[in-house]
């Protein structure tokens, strides 16, 4: 068996793990805000990151080293999981993936003020091309810009600043020391805004299910993505991630009745070449 073809069997568990984290995510949001998702989410995680990491033999690589990085990090990464997780709610799936998918081309921005790193001419051409898809998908205008789109565009750079810190991160902390830190932080972040009013709602029987594989699907999809660029060229994974919205705009017509807008295809279409030549010429990192 090719690399090329491992790493296609390992996206594949990535796509559909990433899709069903957004069927599993609108399932939720019938009982539970944003925020209190996210505390149960990130609950579920200790449990399944102490786990395994007791398995493992890991659990001794769990350290205080570089804190405040990790402190950053997170209130990246859950700012950019509440906006996600809140877009899903209001607008269509496809358009949420697609604005999801310019969070590399804001790596690319923000690399040179928080890494250091080089913004060349090349760069900055192909991620003004992605920027242009963008426009593509929102065609701004007083019926096309709505609080969903602006949740899923931030989202996108939230996740791209949590990429770069976890770059960081890598240089000296484990793996299992960043994702214990990403649950226990995140668990206490969701526990203090879903909390704020003096309440938190408790998950009916028939939602535990769908909170139990979100707390799961987001770690399996990530060591997916994890094996498959391990296995195979970053220009050959990126291109099987954006799998992920064909499948969900066919998720989203199928059970949710969105209709499949053309917009949202041309737009990351331009987005995805832009990506492949960044990835494709070594400046994705």
């Amino acid at each position: 068996m090719s690399n090329t073809t491992r790493a296609a069997i390992w996206m594949i568990g990535a796509v559909l793990s990433f899709s069903s984290l957004a069927v599993a995510g609108r399932a939720v949001s019938t009982e539970l805000d944003t925020f209190e998702l996210l505390f149960y989410r990130s609950v579920i995680g200790i449990f399944i990151v102490t786990g395994a990491a007791t398995v493992a033999g890991t659990l001794p690589q769990i350290s205080l080293n570089r804190m405040g990085t990790q402190l950053l990090r997170n209130l990246a990464h859950f700012a950019g999981q509440s906006l996600w997780y809140f877009a899903l709610t209001v607008i269509p799936l496809a358009q949420v993936f697609a604005l999801e998918f310019t969070s590399p081309l804001w790596v690319v921005l923000l690399s040179p003020l928080l890494l250091g790193e080089r913004l060349t001419p090349f760069r900055l051409m192909v991620t003004a091309l992605g920027f242009v898809g963008v426009l593509i998908i929102t065609r701004p205008g007083a019926e096309t810009l709505n609080r969903g789109v602006a949740a899923a565009a931030f989202a996108a750079i939230c996740f791209a600043t949590t990429s770069i810190f976890t770059k960081r991160l890598t240089r000296d902390v484990s793996l299992t020391g960043i994702l214990f830190w990403l649950v226990v932080m995140q668990s206490v972040m969701g526990l203090i805004v879903a909390g704020y009013d003096g309440q938190i709602q408790l998950p009916s029987p028939a939602i535990w299910p769908w909170l139990l594989w979100i707390g799961l699907a987001g770690l399996i999809a990530h060591f997916c993505l994890t094996k498959a660029l391990s296995i195979a060229p970053a220009s050959t994974v990126v291109p099987l991630d954006f799998a992920r919205l064909p499948l969900i705009a066919v998720v989203g017509a199928l059970f949710y009745s969105e209709p499949l807008d053309i917009y949202v295809f041309a737009g990351a279409a331009v987005i995805f070449v832009a990506i492949y030549l960044n990835v494709s010429n070594g400046n994705v990192n």
